[in-house]
């Protein structure tokens, strides 16, 4: 699957970022884009529209990095069920769409890891992921999700889970190795964001 125009982009960026200490797609990268407006710069070449999921109750900063093709999805104001929730919400926007979903919090991302994750889609899947440097289980948040995943996300919820990760191994998500090394290594303290940035 290589064409874009049943890509759409899920861009994650409403965690509360309470171990980091400041919201985290609000960090600036060393190229000097916030981290929200370079993963969603990515995700733009690669998908046919974007979406930025954030909690209900999350002010929008002055300098919000998004396009005319962007637009802004809301938590329920009932609380959050962490990621799941705005994968919910943004799939039912467009359920026969397959969804790149990423989170904010990933400083290394690259264009190639996208690319290929986007290319190596087949056709009858409905996750494809990246199988994680550090514990060798799926990386749901840099991950495909293709008509029919919130079938079973939704039931994932019903049963009272709501890992994303816990998902995709339950239904045998095919892994891909890693395109770049460290490309998905992300930050959540200020320590991880001093290892991930370092070369």
């Amino acid at each position: 699957m290589s064409e874009k125009s049943n890509i759409y982009g899920l861009l994650l960026a409403g965690g509360r970022s309470v171990r980091m200490g400041q919201d985290k797609a609000n960090m600036r990268h060393p190229d000097g884009r916030t981290l929200l407006g370079r993963t969603l710069e990515l995700m733009e070449d690669c998908c046919e529209k974007c979406f930025v999921s954030l909690r209900h109750d999350q002010e929008i900063p002055d300098e919000w990095p998004v396009s005319l093709n962007t637009q802004i999805l809301r938590d329920p104001v009932d609380g959050s069920a962490g990621p799941m929730s705005g994968m919910l919400i943004a799939m039912k926007t467009a359920p026969n769409n397959t969804w790149l979903v990423v989170s904010c919090d990933l400083p290394r991302l690259d264009p190639e890891t996208l690319r290929h994750l986007i290319g190596s889609l087949q056709t009858g899947e409905t996750f494809l992921a990246y199988r994680s440097e550090f514990d060798g289980l799926p990386e749901p948040l840099c991950a495909l999700y293709a008509s029919g995943a919130s079938v079973l996300l939704e039931e994932a919820q019903r049963q009272n889970f709501c890992c994303p990760r816990k998902v995709l191994i339950r239904n045998d998500c095919r892994l891909l190795e890693p395109v770049t090394r460290r490309a998905l290594e992300n930050a959540n303290t200020p320590e991880d964001w001093k290892l991930a940035l370092m070369p």
